[in-house]
């Protein structure tokens, strides 16, 4: 990630350049959707996250103060907003979830290959919504994300001692619970 491509791309944005934004959109969108979608474990809700967090940087670029990367600024936004996400899904236990025909993201070439990689994705999926949401961040940030804990500091503001200690937790809650049988 080039910070000076990242801080050039907002410098024209602020200056009136849309296609700057479009460029940075390009450029993160995919990574806030996936970010979003292991956070939550859930396409719609990832989804929407995205769409919020795109509408956030297109009115909050301005704000911007180029004291962290833009790919720092950004990770903080979803994880804000996913986290805001999952109390609202809190509220909404009692509402059956009906996303189940959710439609897959990247084309197909070995359907066996993507059903097993679904499988294995979807039970991940589960365990991860069983641990608390702050271990599941740093174990997402970690593991899908290779960020590290200084990088995660910035974005999340705990201190590095404070995620090493949440990310021992969530990894052996993850390991208990992917060693049980379903």
């Amino acid at each position: 990630m080039s910070l000076d491509n990242d801080f050039e791309l907002v410098r024209k944005f602020n200056a009136g350049d849309e296609s700057a934004f479009n460029e940075i959109v390009r450029k993160y969108q995919k990574k806030i959707y996936w970010h979003a979608r292991q956070m939550l474990g859930d396409h719609l809700d990832a989804d929407e996250v995205t769409q919020e967090v795109l509408i956030v940087l297109y009115k909050k670029l301005k704000t911007f103060n180029f004291r962290s990367s833009l790919f720092t600024w950004i990770y903080r936004i979803v994880t804000t907003r996913s986290l805001n996400q999952i109390k609202r899904n809190q509220l909404k236990k009692y509402i059956p979830f009906e996303n189940t025909n959710e439609s897959e993201l990247t084309e197909k070439k070995d359907i066996i290959d993507d059903i097993i990689n679904k499988e294995k994705l979807e039970r991940l999926n589960k365990i991860l919504q069983k641990i608390p949401p702050k271990q599941r961040q740093i174990f997402i940030l970690r593991n899908f994300e290779q960020l590290s804990y200084e990088e995660i500091s910035k974005i999340t503001g705990k201190s590095i001692g404070g995620l090493k200690a949440n990310y021992f937790h969530a990894l052996k809650k993850v390991l208990e619970y992917a060693n049980e049988k379903e």
